[in-house]
């Protein structure tokens, strides 16, 4: 789904009401403050009075899209715009595209990335081929502006914010951020989301790997030395990494680390979904609760 084709497909304000409604409740109305079925349209006003609990409800309610004074057909460009993005969009220029003010802008893609966030508990244990590495994001750049060209420390050790990840060769990527990088905190990450015993874990030479081996089989590769050797590597994932770093250089510029957990929701849900041919129809079944069964 591109701008074009929202234009065409969804050129009047009934018509995003109506696709809403459609992929909401399959043409059966609930009120989503008593869960009654009991409905009576109100078509003037494009919404519905519900005859148990005597409340008036439209198909937004309870959504992303709660309370908004925008037309939908802007959130359907933004929700388009946002997911295009390989790298992200800018909340300025979101608010160019949409004609909208900077505020609004940000306002909406934050609302959209929370539609992108995965439950954990539908999410499938990682299995095959698992990398597995940490990286730093944000803080300040790696080289000062002073005269005598001194530079910042990178990694470890920094106010860069720590973010853990692991990704499938060929299938998904699970990132979060965490409050500090050791052997616990990276054993347990891995744990939660592998399936062990059908598992390889490759990872670099960082000690806090070494005891990964007590329950799942684990190969590093020894970057002081190489980057690879045979299919021992983290290439994948440093591939993700670079990807993420771009956007937030590039795109976002700065990122706190209050509002991190939903950029990087936002990247791992674009790269898992990178060859759905409906990423925008999920994303909006996402974004309404509904689950796709």
């Amino acid at each position: 789904m591109n701008i074009v084709q929202v234009y065409r497909i969804f050129p009047k304000e009934s018509d995003c009401i109506a696709h809403i409604e459609q992929v909401r409740w399959k043409g059966d109305p609930v009120c989503p403050y008593c869960g009654s079925d009991r409905a009576t349209a109100m078509p003037k006003e494009q919404r519905y009075h519900c005859n148990n609990c005597k409340t008036s409800f439209s198909a937004t309610v309870k959504t992303i899209f709660h309370h908004t004074h925008l037309p939908l057909q802007k959130w359907f460009v933004a929700l388009s715009l946002v997911l295009n993005a390989k790298k992200g969009i800018a909340a300025r220029q979101l608010a160019r595209d949409l004609e909208v003010n900077k505020d609004t802008a940000w306002y909406l893609a934050m609302r959209i990335r929370r539609a992108m966030q995965e439950d954990p508990a539908q999410r499938a244990l990682l299995q095959g081929i698992v990398e597995a590495d940490e990286t730093y994001v944000g803080g300040k750049p790696r080289k000062g502006n002073s005269t005598t060209g001194g530079t910042h420390k990178r990694g470890r050790g920094t106010d860069k914010a720590p973010v853990i990840g692991i990704v499938e060769r060929g299938g998904k990527v699970i990132v979060k951020v965490a409050r500090r990088v050791d052997g616990r905190t990276l054993r347990q990450f891995i744990r939660e989301h592998i399936d062990a015993e059908k598992t390889t874990v490759m990872t670099d030479e960082f000690a806090g790997y070494l005891r990964l081996a007590t329950f799942v089989a684990h190969k590093s590769v020894n970057h002081k030395v190489q980057y690879v050797s045979g299919n021992i590597h983290t290439n994948t994932l440093e591939g993700f990494w670079s990807l993420l770093k771009r956007g937030m250089i590039g795109q976002y510029h700065k990122v706190s680390k209050r509002y991190l957990p939903r950029y990087l929701d936002e990247f791992s849900y674009r790269y898992n979904h990178r060859k759905s041919d409906d990423v925008f129809g999920l994303t909006l079944e996402n974004a309404l609760g509904v689950s796709r069964v």
